[in-house]
């Protein structure tokens, strides 16, 4: 659809933009990525034609663009530029309708019912149909911004060059207009080539990425090929990280201070954890990174408080998530700074312990009338119950996304250990078991301190995460055999 070959151009004689070169796909779209004043802006007027190109060639279905003229190009290409100058006042509608121009053989004299219906769509496309009689003057800039979106539509080009679509809009209407030109790609082929200063919007909607530096072309290829942390470091300078999105297998980025933040430090110690009648809660004095497969805030984050809570062994909700937020806020804890375990095990069982002088505390609770062989499982079917085995492990210490994963794996061994070292069995299949029906683990560091970069059982850290999970986990099953 385009071709971009070698073209360097730009105000005057020297160029800004130099021996730049890539390909766009019908029905796909392209951003344009690089710090201000990278040629971002003059790469797009110089594919529009706005600019000259000094050296190389722009091909639109295979034909250079100087050999098109004026208007036959305007019907193959439409333009979205970064600044809008309204000389005159214009209704939503009115400039909305300017994008039909090209399709007019003198001006607006032979409006049609084609014309009108693209004017129409455009509106409703972009949501500004409600202004359709107001005058730009008296929009917001989003809603301005909308409206223009809305006439390089109405153009109903094949290409759409875009400059900051997204500038002055809220994120519901990012993400309506972008979500919109997205479905326009996949569905009419339409070819869309976008620059973005948004690095996580751009990885999201668009199918290849350019990154400008300097006029010249620093990468070009697929988001995650393009989004790589010392890349993004050496041309924008900034401090970065990278991660998966979270439904979509696309990279998200992440800036980090230049001026590092340490965590104050507050140690964990065994006074921050306390037992009542109910439930087991642990209060750090600091917001420490965590790593669980608790019932409630699950996964990756950054919390205070942390409830393992005991329910009755015929607990079951189809809203799970309502009935224990419902807890949190009848005991005034804070929904999205708590992680919550449930157990069928009474609180006052678990085990609290401190190992290495307070490097790791460990903290279970371990009933095992539940107990299963993991390996035999498949055998059979089976409602899910309560969690019986929930196991913390809190390091007063700096763990790397590494040793969090690390820790889970020494910490799950070690629990295995604990139940074989104690003849449990699975009552099913009367094999060794390895753990509960839905066990849980979390693993939290304080992220201050001594720096843990990884926590198998060869490392420091990970010898006694070892030794504390095996040696708590068997007190804890201990105590449940004696008090039952």
């Amino acid at each position: 659809m385009l071709q971009v070959e070698q073209i360097s151009g730009g105000y005057g004689a020297t160029p800004i933009i130099k021996n730049v070169s890539f390909t766009v796909s019908k029905g796909k779209i392209l951003g344009i990525l690089g710090p201000n004043g990278s040629g971002k802006s003059t790469l797009l007027k110089v594919i529009s034609g706005v600019l000259p190109t000094i050296s190389g060639q722009i091909l639109l279905d295979g034909k250079g663009i100087d050999a098109y003229s004026t208007k036959e190009l305007a019907k193959k290409m439409a333009v979205l530029p970064q600044l809008h100058a309204n000389a005159f006042s214009n209704s939503v509608r009115d400039a909305v309708s300017l994008g039909r121009y090209p399709h007019q053989s003198s001006f607006f004299a032979s409006w049609s019912e084609q014309d009108e219906q693209a004017v129409q769509t455009a509106m409703r496309q972009t949501g500004v149909q409600q202004y359709e009689h107001a005058y730009l003057e008296y929009l917001s800039g989003g809603e301005q911004q909308r409206t223009f979106i809305a006439q390089a539509l109405a153009q109903c080009a094949n290409l759409l060059l875009l400059d900051e679509p997204t500038n002055h809009l809220d994120i519901a209407h990012q993400q309506q207009i972008l979500d919109m030109i997205r479905k326009q790609a996949l569905e009419c082929e339409l070819t869309v080539v976008s620059v973005f200063h948004d690095m996580n919007l751009a990885a999201l909607y668009c199918d290849e990425l350019l990154l400008m530096d300097k006029g010249q072309v620093k990468a070009f290829g697929k988001p995650h090929e393009v989004l790589l942390e010392a890349q993004i470091a050496e041309v924008y300078g900034a401090r970065v990280t990278t991660y998966a999105h979270p439904e979509l297998p696309k990279p998200q980025v992440t800036q980090l201070p230049r001026l590092k933040q340490e965590n104050v430090f507050a140690p964990v110690m065994k006074e921050h954890f306390a037992i009542t009648d109910s439930y087991v809660h642990f209060q750090a004095e600091a917001p420490l990174k965590v790593v669980s497969s608790a019932v409630y805030n699950a996964g990756m984050g950054w919390y205070t408080t942390f409830i393992n809570r005991t329910v009755e062994t015929t607990y079951h909700t189809e809203n799970m998530k309502d009935e224990v937020e419902s807890f949190l806020r009848a005991h005034d804890l804070v929904l999205t700074n708590t992680v919550v375990m449930l157990t069928a095990l009474a609180a006052k069982n678990a085990v609290i312990e401190s190992y290495a002088d307070g490097l790791v505390l460990i903290a279970v609770t371990a009933g095992i009338d539940n107990a299963v062989d993991v390996t035999r499982a498949y055998e059979q079917e089976e409602q899910p119950h309560i969690g019986t085995i929930n196991t913390w492990v809190i390091i007063n210490g700096k763990l790397s996304d590494e040793a969090f994963y690390q820790a889970m794996i020494t910490a799950t061994e070690a629990k295995t250990r604990a139940l074989a070292e104690q003849n449990i069995q699975d009552a099913r299949t009367g094999t060794i078991a390895t753990g509960t029906s839905t066990d849980s683990l979390l693993i939290a560091a304080t992220q201050s301190g001594e720096e843990l970069p990884y926590a198998g059982p060869i490392t420091k850290v990970g010898k006694w995460i070892g030794r504390g999970v095996f040696d708590a986990t068997s007190k804890a099953i201990a105590k449940y055999k004696k008090e039952g």
